[in-house]
């Protein structure tokens, strides 16, 4: 589900059409009319993000793992403070309640299959241009019950939720992630992941797609057009 409070102020602005936007792609992509070469586009300008979201990610996976295959074998005797210093950042980061809960790390601390984000993303945004994703740089969908962002156009009565502004296209896919990486409403997500990984096998944007229940009010029927936007538009391939 999409529960975010924080917010950030649009730092990047530019004109098209005689109208001002706080985000979005490209302006080299919106002046693209061909719709299957704008799709094209999208795709390739949304897996760079994807990728260095993913990195980033790693990173914290990287020195997880090396932190653990140290401080195991000396009963977490003689740590380095620097070291722990970090472990603590990636404990607050990810929402992991007991520090030195290595299982719990390794579960939370793993990489979104790129097909999912793409997907999720050309779904939550409109391909690139829904009014959220030009105005506030929301990829996503996300919501924020701060007071501050964009005022959803057809909110129902007695709903206070507004549509969480982002500095950047990169922090909207980071917060993505980390919100499928921590959230409750996700678990299901996370622990298939780690049976995957832990089989060896590939965790697919296919295989994810089944436990997105959660994220919107189609429930299943949101999964059914997760996995139609993967197949329609060959998006596994990116998962390799």
């Amino acid at each position: 589900m999409k529960f975010f409070s924080t917010l950030f102020i649009v730092s990047c602005v530019f004109f098209q059409s005689g109208i001002l936007y706080a985000g979005g792609l490209s302006s080299e992509y919106y002046q693209i009319e061909d719709g299957p070469k704008q799709k094209e586009e999208f795709i390739r300008e949304m897996k760079v993000l994807v990728d260095k979201g993913n990195d980033e990610i790693k990173k914290d996976r990287e020195f997880i793992t090396n932190f653990f295959a140290k401080a195991v074998p000396g009963a977490f005797r003689g740590l380095n403070q620097q070291n722990v210093g970090y472990l603590i950042s990636l404990r607050n980061k990810y929402g992991i309640e007991s520090l030195f809960d290595r299982d719990e790390y390794f579960k939370r601390i793993d990489v979104i299959p790129t097909s999912l984000a793409l997907a999720q993303a050309s779904l939550e945004s409109g391909w690139g241009k829904s009014r959220f994703a030009r105005e506030a740089n929301n990829l996503f969908g996300h919501w924020t019950y701060s007071g501050v962002g964009l005022m959803p156009q057809n909110r129902a009565i007695g709903k206070t939720h507004m549509i969480r502004i982002f500095s950047s296209l990169q922090k909207s896919v980071n917060s993505y992630m980390l919100n499928l990486n921590t959230n409750d409403a996700y678990s299901l997500f996370r622990e298939r992941r780690l049976i995957a990984r832990n089989s060896g096998k590939a965790y697919t944007g296919m295989d994810a797609a089944k436990t997105m229940v959660n994220y919107s009010e189609l429930k299943e029927e949101y999964n059914k057009m997760i996995k139609e936007m993967i197949e329609q538009n060959n998006l596994l391939i990116y998962d390799k």
